[in-house]
């Protein structure tokens, strides 16, 4: 059952708004590109690449596109440099669509998976904690009963922090003292949940990626024990990924894919930054949906990902 199934007038101008310095970005770009050009050649072609590059969509994406607008400017015969923005726009949508994901509603709560449980990894300062609080948020918004798991409890401020989002969107949280065992805590959240009855379960994770095998051995710890108490937990790996950082958040997104088995992406920070096409990029590589863009600070901001309507705020209608 999707939460969200309304892409409503509100949202899109808060989509709109927060990708607007990307859009500035690569318009700009584009235009410079394509200056004193008629048509679109091998020049505007190769001009095309570097804005693409440029803007953060990634080397492999952006190859992908180039030999797209290629074949149709090969097939069309004569393509003018103002349809470029409309043939860039299909095929990046088209692009998009064509991989083995579907734009979500939002995160999917069968019946019979009560308590859902979605299990939260990213380094520090991607907005994790943030993102968590604004889903709970969401979720109790939507009428389901939320709780928190504080199982980063090697930073006393992520506990604080997570504490802070409880208590302003009105939701339980379950936490330990700082240094406990975060498997401890995620059984212990489980538990509770499930004595009463809530209908999802956020947990939040540490964020340190300097030793890739301490956090694959406690991401798969925290997973094993969550079995105990519900045996298909967790139901969603959600890894939280900074959009202001471009190709920073595609290194991340390797670590934590080999790390652990990541099966949902939300990418924040858009709204202050101009590489909101490693969006693209990140769809596009990593074939693993991402559901949710952060758009800015509000409760409101948090927003499930569109591919179209997406597409379509960065290049127009």
């Amino acid at each position: 059952m999707g939460i969200f199934s309304f892409f409503s007038k509100e949202k899109k101008e808060t989509l709109d708004k927060g990708l607007s310095k990307t859009k500035e970005n690569v318009f700009s770009k584009l235009t410079r590109a394509i200056a004193g050009k008629s048509k679109v050649d091998d020049e505007v072609l190769d001009n095309l690449e570097e804005v693409l590059i440029t803007s953060d969509v990634g080397v492999d994406t952006t190859l992908k596109i180039i030999e797209r607008i290629e074949k149709r400017v090969a097939r069309d015969k004569y393509v003018t440099t103002q349809e470029l923005t409309t043939l860039l726009r299909d095929e990046i949508a088209t692009l998009l669509t064509e991989n083995n994901t579907e734009d979500a509603e939002s995160f999917t709560l069968p019946e019979d998976k009560k308590p859902y449980v979605i299990m939260v990894v990213g380094v520090n300062g991607v907005g994790k904690t943030t993102t968590i609080g604004k889903l709970a948020y969401q979720f109790k918004k939507a009428g389901k009963n939320v709780y928190l798991g504080a199982a980063d409890t090697f930073r006393a401020a992520a506990v604080e922090q997570l504490v802070i989002w409880s208590e302003r969107v009105g939701v339980p949280i379950v936490k330990q003292k700082m240094g406990s065992d975060p498997a401890s805590v995620a059984f212990d959240t489980l538990s509770s949940a499930k004595a009463n009855n809530a209908d999802v379960v956020i947990i939040d994770t540490a964020g340190r990626l300097h030793n890739k095998i301490n956090l694959m051995n406690e991401l798969t710890k925290i997973k094993n024990v969550m079995k105990k108490v519900i045996p298909d937990a967790p139901h969603e790996v959600l890894l939280v990924l900074d959009g202001s950082t471009g190709q920073n958040a595609f290194e991340q997104a390797k670590q934590f894919t080999a790390a652990t088995e990541v099966n949902a992406l939300a990418v924040t920070k858009l709204d202050g930054t101009a590489k909101g096409g490693v969006v693209i990029g990140i769809s596009d590589h990593f074939r693993i949906p991402v559901k949710y863009i952060g758009l800015g600070e509000g409760m409101e901001d948090l927003q499930v990902f569109n591919k179209k309507e997406f597409v379509n705020s960065l290049f127009g209608e």
